[in-house]
């Protein structure tokens, strides 16, 4: 078994950049996660790392045995699935991402839900609005609010979301309020952007079809909450699902722009391996996320 917690540590580190990052996805502190790569070295007699004061690169050998060290672990891994199947007791370790606003609002209010109901599975939640590699990032689970990019995995869809624009009353004040959507290129937008991000315009929903905007700001970001946090403080207009503002909408905090003339909805889904079709784990959150998700934006 130690040999084998170090070939995960291992790999890890590889894919992370540094034993650091591999150690804290694994639980272990970097001293214990720099023993572990110091044990497999000395049992497989070669330097797999070549440690800097700036970088960590694998050697020749280090990449070879990476190589066949993944596809081992990722076979172990389904080996191990079928076997939970067989017996009906799901366990083992869900690596889920989503974009944060999903992630807080959706997705993390049900994890403990769904732990208590599989208490031998853990979730292991990653947030960031930044677009992730499920393959590279080493995650069985992708949420996204958009439209997906890559056809190779698999998709389920939740629901699609409404879109509203919004701005806090003092910027209106200020601003004025837009009358139709042209208006919205005299107004200090905020983006959500970073490299690869869409959203370098917005598309309304207008009577004609739909109307592209290329909508510029001030200032932009690649957190979607520090966004809304600049809308609440009445720096700009903002474009966000429905359910991430209703509150603000129904308080008065946020006032909603341009209703008759709407941002086009976005997909709510997640995506995942074709290989982990068979995960009871898997498959059983995946099941519970869409089945809570869409209750909880029915009520939103």
């Amino acid at each position: 078994m130690p040999y084998l917690e170090s070939i995960k540590v291992f790999v890890r580190v590889v894919e992370l950049g540094s034993i650091t990052s591999g150690g804290r996805d694994l639980r272990l502190t970097p001293a214990v996660a720099s023993k572990r790569i110091k044990e497999l070295e000395q049992r497989l007699g070669t330097r797999l790392l070549n440690r800097t004061t700036r970088k960590l690169v694998t050697t020749e050998a280090g990449r070879l045995f990476y190589d066949h060290a993944r596809g081992m672990l990722a076979s172990l891994e389904d080996a191990e699935a079928a076997i939970a199947g067989l017996e009906g007791k799901p366990r083992g370790t869900v690596r889920v991402t989503a974009p944060l606003g999903v992630g807080r609002r959706l997705v993390a209010p049900l994890v403990p839900l769904f732990c208590e109901a599989h208490p031998e599975v853990e979730i292991r939640l990653r947030l960031s609005d930044r677009r992730v590699d499920l393959f590279e990032d080493e995650q069985d689970v992708a949420f996204f609010l958009g439209q997906p990019q890559d056809s190779t995995l698999k998709l389920r869809k939740i629901a699609d979301c409404p879109r509203v624009l919004c701005a806090a009353p003092d910027y209106l004040a200020r601003a004025g309020m837009p009358k139709a959507p042209g208006d919205l290129l005299g107004h200090n937008c905020l983006l959500l952007r970073f490299p690869r991000s869409p959203e370098y315009f917005w598309v309304l929903d207008g009577p004609d079809g739909p109307m592209k905007l290329e909508v510029s700001g001030r200032f932009d970001t690649d957190e979607g909450d520090v966004l809304l946090d600049w809308a609440l403080g009445g720096w700009g207009i903002v474009m966000k699902p429905r359910f991430e503002v209703a509150a603000h909408l129904a308080s008065g905090a946020l006032v909603e722009i341009l209703p008759q003339t709407p941002p086009q909805a976005a997909m709510l889904g997640c995506l995942y391996p074709h290989r982990k079709l068979q995960d009871p784990k898997v498959q059983r959150f995946i099941d519970f996320m869409l089945r809570h998700c869409r209750a909880a934006l029915e009520q939103a």
